[in-house]
Order: structure tokens, then C-alpha cells, then sequence
């Protein structure tokens, strides 16, 4: 799915979660999720966003899911959400995208584009695999080589913070009633 939004990653990274519930459950449920829902999630984000706060940097409003760009949705089967900027700036260094287009089209070598997607492979009767994947492109070598060492220092915490995710999206999708109504209930 990556094709049709990066050329070929830099930088990878894949976490997966079996859960117990239909594709389609667990699909909305990750297309509702948001960072602000978890006080870990929020607290990780926070220690992340000091430094920009500290140096007047830090965007108005604190990062989460809807700081990125939605990608789009195939079925039951992927969901996809894009984000663009220097991530090794005070204040992640983003590039606003309002749109699927602006993701794609955007030609800058001064920032990386990201893309977050959340695959589901049916395993069993309702039990399905959640597989998050980030992919990240550098434009040129002089854009890789700043975000390398950003990238190495936050791999251990960003990887704790998908599995994180994904323990809430499978508890939301596993509940009854799930991400019905409008939305995901708070995590625990």
C-alpha cells in the first residue's frame, strides 16, 4: 500500500496485534483512535513536545492523530494516514497537508513524509492480525542524515508507543459496543 504514497522508505518499522473481533471493528476503531485517549501516550508526547514549548516552537495545538493527513481507507483491510516535517525540530518541524493530494504532490527535499497505516490480515473466524506499519521518506541524503540520529533515539519509544496503541485499539475494538456511536471509548 506504501507504493501509492512513498517512494521507497528510508526508515521502517512494523508492529502487529492479534485481536479478537471483526476487520471492520477493528479498522474504525484505529481510524477513531487518538493519542490524547491514553495517559501514557499523552505523558510520552509531552516529554517530546518540552523542548519546542521551551523554545516557543510547539505548534498551538498538541500532536495527535488529527495533526496528520488522512490517507484514505481500502475496505476492511488498510487504513492510512500521512505527516510531513523536519521531526528533528523543536516542534517536529511540520508541513501542514490539508489533503491526500498536497501529501502526495508536496516536493520539498528540506522535510521527510511519513506515513502511518494500520493493516488487517483475517487469521480466524472474527480474530484478525493488526499490523501497524511507519514509513518514512527522505528526499536526499543530507535530509536523511538529520533525521538518522532523531530517528535511532526515538525508535525505542515511538515502537513502545505503536504497541501501546494497538493494546488500546484491540480493548476498544474487543468491548461491547466497540467504536459505535461516534467514537472509541477512553482507554483504561
Amino acid at each position: 500500500m506504501f507504493d501509492n504514497f512513498l517512494p521507497t522508505p528510508d526508515f521502517r518499522e512494523c508492529h502487529d496485534w492479534v485481536i479478537a473481533a471483526s476487520a471492520k471493528r477493528v479498522l474504525d476503531c484505529a481510524a477513531r483512535f487518538q493519542i490524547r485517549q491514553d495517559p501514557a501516550l499523552r505523558l510520552a508526547l509531552a516529554v517530546r513536545e518540552l523542548p519546542g514549548r521551551r523554545l516557543g516552537r510547539q505548534p498551538a495545538r498538541p500532536f495527535d492523530m488529527d495533526s496528520f493527513v488522512d490517507l484514505g481507507r481500502e475496505g476492511d483491510s488498510w487504513l492510512g494516514f500521512g505527516l510531513v516535517g523536519a521531526f528533528w525540530q523543536a516542534g517536529f518541524g511540520l508541513v501542514r497537508c490539508a489533503s491526500r493530494h498536497e501529501f502526495l504532490t508536496l516536493r520539498r527535499a528540506d522535510v521527510c513524509r511519513l506515513v502511518l497505516s494500520f493493516r488487517v490480515a483475517q487469521i480466524g473466524y472474527r480474530t484478525v492480525r493488526l499490523i501497524t506499519e511507519t514509513s518514512i521518506f527522505c528526499p536526499m541524503s543530507a535530509t536523511r542524515r538529520r533525521f538518522a540520529p532523531y530517528w535511532y533515539l526515538i525508535r525505542p519509544v515511538s515502537g513502545a508507543m505503536r504497541r501501546r496503541t494497538l493494546a488500546n485499539i484491540s480493548r476498544q475494538a474487543c468491548q461491547p459496543g466497540g467504536c459505535a456511536n461516534g467514537g472509541c471509548r477512553e482507554a483504561a
